[in-house]
C-alpha cells in the first residue's frame, strides 16, 4: 500500500518513520480555510482539507492511504498559531510561561483501495470510493516560569518560528517543560500511536 503524508513538517516525517512506516511526502498546495474557531473542529477541518487535496491528485490504480494533520496551541481558549515574527514569538512564550496550555492535533486518514478490493463497512465511513477517519488528540503541557532573558535567547535560536505556540517540545524548549498530560508525540505534531491503531483496525 502506498502511504502519503500530506505535510511538509520534518517532525511529522520523523515520527512516521519512527514507527516503521514507509511513506512519501506530498504537499497539498491548498489554501487552508478554518471553518470553525473551536480548536478540535478547526484542526480536524484543516487536516481534512490537506488530505483531500493530495488524494485528488493520486491517479494511480493502487491502494493509497493519505495522512493529513494540523496542530494548534490553545491558551485560555485562544488559539496560538505559528508566529509571524520574533516579537510575536516572544509574546506567545511570555504568555505560556509558568502556565498550562493544550495542544490539539487533528488527523484525517483517507484510504482509497484499488478498485474492487474494498467492501463498504456498516459505519458509513466510505464516501466516493474512499474510506475516511478524522479525529483529534489533546495534550496538556505545563511550563516552568521562563524569564524574559531566557525567552530572548530561545527566540534568537530561530527554533520557534515554524512551530505552533512558538516552541518545539522536542528541542531547546524542553528545558522548561514541567509536565505533560497525554500523548507526547501529539505535541511534537502527530499522534502516531493512534494513527497506527486506526489504520490497523481498517486493514486487518
Amino acid at each position: 500500500m502506498r502511504i502519503i503524508l500530506a505535510s511538509a513538517s520534518p517532525r511529522r516525517r520523523e515520527l512516521l518513520g519512527q514507527i516503521g512506516l514507509a511513506f512519501e511526502v506530498r504537499l497539498s498546495g491548498v489554501e487552508e480555510k478554518a471553518a470553525s474557531a473551536e480548536p478540535g473542529a478547526m484542526v480536524c477541518g484543516l487536516s481534512a482539507q490537506k488530505a483531500e487535496a493530495v488524494l485528488a491528485e493520486c491517479r494511480e490504480p493502487q491502494d493509497v492511504l493519505v495522512i493529513g494533520a494540523d496542530t494548534v496551541v490553545v491558551l485560555d481558549g485562544r488559539i496560538l498559531g505559528k508566529p509571524s515574527c520574533a516579537e510575536e514569538a516572544a509574546r506567545m512564550l511570555e504568555e505560556l510561561s509558568g502556565r498550562t496550555h493544550e495542544v490539539y492535533t487533528g488527523v484525517t486518514l483517507l484510504y482509497r483501495p484499488e478498485a474492487g478490493r474494498y467492501t463498504p463497512g456498516e459505519d458509513g465511513s466510505q464516501k466516493n470510493g474512499f474510506r475516511r477517519k478524522t479525529f483529534y488528540e489533546k495534550t496538556k503541557v505545563s511550563f516552568y516560569p521562563v524569564s524574559k532573558e531566557e525567552i530572548a535567547l530561545y527566540v534568537n535560536s530561530g527554533e520557534c518560528m515554524d512551530k505552533a505556540g512558538a516552541y518545539g517540545i522536542q528541542g531547546l524548549f524542553a528545558r522548561y517543560v514541567q509536565g505533560i498530560e497525554g500523548d507526547y508525540n501529539n505535541v511534537v505534531g502527530l499522534p502516531v500511536g493512534r494513527i497506527y491503531q486506526e489504520v490497523k483496525e481498517w486493514l486487518t
